[in-house]
């Protein structure tokens, strides 16, 4: 009887576990449609992808303040939306931390650090982390580019291969994959491994 008690147990904390664990297993893979959004900016205004009625696509890119690796990403970032955003595909940057469970992940905190580094694009931020699941990110950063086209996923990944030292890039993933959309071309590598910390959840 005992061992029956300890099993149904176990099985109870194993359910109520999972109910409290976004999972990013059933995230979107290339060549899925993505679903829009709408997030707060922090501007103060929501943004959607629709309201980007020029673009031919976006580079969607999972990112925070307090992780290291995004913070060593941070002048890329601005680079990619600097010279892609004229042709068509800006960045939309998404922060998908909990703010209880990363200090200075906050809404008020994202306003500073956008403000600090001049950020050009949106900084949106995942309130109730609602989005991030979806995509299935998993680390910060976590890039997505999505063709406008059929709202599809075209690569998911790093942004190069470099995770912090900008200096030691020799192949950059996320230019390389844009400039074969921009040409009408394949992309040679439609999937690379994000490095950098773990989405924080409570």
């Amino acid at each position: 009887m005992k061992t029956f008690q300890k099993i149904v147990l176990c099985f109870v904390v194993f359910l109520i576990a999972t109910a409290f664990t976004k999972s990013t297993e059933n995230g979107y893979k290339v060549g899925d449609t993505i679903e829009d959004f709408s997030l707060k900016n922090v501007d103060g205004k929501m943004v959607s992808l629709s309201d980007y009625k020029k673009a031919k696509g976006f580079i969607i890119i999972f990112t925070c303040n307090m992780c290291p690796y995004s913070v060593a990403n941070e002048d890329r970032i601005n680079a990619l939306d600097a010279k892609y955003k004229s042709k068509g595909f800006p960045v939309i940057a998404i922060n998908p931390n909990d703010p209880k469970a990363s200090k200075g992940d906050g809404f008020e905190d994202m306003i500073v650090r956008a403000k600090e580094k001049s950020f050009s694009f949106p900084y949106l931020f995942d309130e109730g982390q609602k989005v991030y699941p979806k995509f299935g990110a998993s680390k910060t950063p976590h890039v997505f580019i999505v063709n406008k086209k059929g709202m599809k996923v075209e690569y998911i990944g790093a942004i190069d291969n470099s995770s912090k030292n900008p200096d030691a890039v020799t192949e950059k993933y996320v230019e390389n994959a844009v400039d074969a959309l921009l040409a009408g071309k394949k992309i040679e590598k439609t999937e690379t491994r994000a490095i950098g910390c773990t989405i924080k959840v409570l």
